[in-house]
């Protein structure tokens, strides 16, 4: 009499480890945005900046709720304080891909944080990738409350181009973050991180018009700005905002800026 067969055993299917490293991406994400969410320096720049900036334009600088009457069109009839819209919404850009995220990422690498995430079943990229969806996601909250607060306390026009405005919103974040990643990809200590970006944010900020917007700005400064990834996205905005052209120079400018350096932060990005 032969013994029976074993029966086979059920078919186990190992999962790959690329995939099981991005399992917990969801909890890690919820952890890290209550962490952020405890840094108030990282919420008042990340959410509240830009709005107090354009408050702080708007009630401090004198004759800033004039309506221009000695400007062509599309200048006359506004007031100078609407024309800060667009420069504002650039700033909530560079604000979170300059001064927030970098230092951020710098910081876990100074304390070994992504090294030690390495040898745990969970990517160090997924810390890279919730944090690079947190600062995405306080830039756009920051932008609309700007947005809201021009429109109800300034009476800020809607955008004539609805359309060009968005798309040169999406690129200036491309284009910016990818300056972001650059920036934290060789950084060994958030403090170097925060130089390095302080020295790039504030050139950046009066090339984008934050001190001298729209028509005023002088012509030089018009010319080198639209050549910066900032500069180009607050024409592109203010273009789309109060005209009726298409700043195609502009837009090409700051998909070039991303092509650039997105690689470039990928690749030299370090983990320790």
């Amino acid at each position: 009499m032969t013994a029976a067969a074993p029966s086979p055993s059920p078919l186990v299917v190992a999962r790959p480890r690329a995939a099981a490293g991005w399992r917990g991406l969801g909890r890690l994400l919820r952890t890290e945005t209550v962490v952020w969410l405890r840094d108030a320096g990282a919420v008042f720049f990340g959410l509240a900046f830009p709005t107090v900036v354009l408050l702080g334009v708007g009630f401090v600088v004198p004759g800033m709720r004039d309506v221009i009457t000695d400007a062509p069109p599309p200048w006359g009839g506004l007031t100078p304080v609407a024309l800060y819209v667009p420069v504002v919404l650039a700033a909530a850009i560079a604000t979170s891909a300059l001064t927030v995220m970098p230092v951020t990422l710098a910081t876990f690498r100074e304390k070994g944080v992504l090294r030690r995430l390495a040898t745990t079943p969970m990517r160090p990229q997924a810390l890279i990738v919730s944090h690079l969806g947190i600062n995405l996601g306080s830039t756009l909250v920051a932008s609309l409350l700007a947005v809201v607060v021009g429109a109800l306390v300034f009476d800020a026009v809607a955008p004539q181009q609805l359309g060009v405005v968005l798309l040169a919103f999406v690129l200036a974040v491309a284009a910016m973050f990818a300056l972001g990643t650059l920036v934290a990809a060789r950084a060994a200590r958030g403090t170097t991180a925060s130089a390095i970006g302080m020295t790039i944010y504030f050139p950046s900020l009066m090339l984008a018009g934050l001190w001298t917007p729209g028509p005023v700005m002088p012509d030089v400064l018009r010319e080198v700005g639209r050549l910066t990834p900032l500069g180009a996205a607050s024409q592109a905005m203010t273009e789309g905002w109060f005209g009726d052209g298409f700043p195609a120079f502009q837009l090409v400018v700051m998909l070039a800026w991303t092509a650039v350096l997105l690689p470039l932060g990928v690749r030299l990005f370090r983990w320790s």
